[in-house]
């Protein structure tokens, strides 16, 4: 089997994994990664995550002219931001996942940081996490917003619709979104509770540790 072959697969593959958890359900979402000759892989538009085809996964050539496959996703302007400002993203991957969602609607949410510290994982995987504002879904304001961050975030957080995360391959990239989600379901299920974060030296630490992307 190709390397080509391989990726298709498992972009299928992990893409059904994440709706087989309600991590993103009916025709939401979409996923991309880079091929070895600088081209992509897309998943096609108004497709299931559940039940993508790797023969049918829409096909872009290094200069970004779509070769094979179908139509693609209408949030291509997204990962193109992030493939064209971050030289180390090997894959994107944007989901409708609930928590992360209800957290972005509330009042307090912090737009320069928007996952609260309360576990290693979610710094170490994603750094600080932007919410953008709310964009009508295909709007090429969203990439614009992406490219205005000049590089410097390897995830954001669209208000009222979903987190888009790279990651130096596609499954990099799928295990960040995940923890994501589980941050935010961690900050909406102690909402109010008061709940014991990490202080700002054990931030640092981490940081530092793990050479975590944080003072941007």
């Amino acid at each position: 089997m190709s390397s080509e072959a391989k990726l298709r697969e498992l972009i299928c593959t992990l893409a059904k994994s994440m709706f087989d958890r309600g991590l993103t359900g009916g025709s939401t979402g979409n996923i991309s990664a880079r091929t070895e000759d600088g081209g992509l892989l897309v998943s096609p538009t108004g497709t299931s995550f559940g039940r993508l085809d790797p023969g049918r996964l829409s096909r872009f050539d290094a200069q970004g002219t779509l070769i094979d496959g179908d139509k693609p996703t209408k949030e291509m302007p997204l990962h193109s931001a992030f493939y064209d400002t971050r030289s180390t993203a090997g894959a994107v991957v944007h989901l409708h996942s609930c928590h992360s969602v209800a957290l972005s609607m509330m009042p307090d949410a912090d737009e320069d940081n928007f996952l609260p510290p309360l576990t290693p994982y979610g710094i170490m995987k994603l750094g600080k996490v932007k919410l953008l504002p709310f964009f009508l879904p295909g709007d090429p304001a969203m990439g614009d917003a992406v490219r205005g961050l000049a590089g410097k975030r390897s995830a954001v957080m669209l208000a009222n619709h979903g987190p888009v995360v790279a990651g130096k391959d596609i499954e990099a990239a799928c295990n960040a979104v995940e923890e994501l989600e589980d941050t935010a379901r961690l900050a909406m299920l102690t909402r109010g509770l008061n709940p014991r974060g990490l202080t700002p030296e054990q931030v640092n630490q981490l940081v530092t540790k793990f050479d975590v992307e944080w003072d941007i």
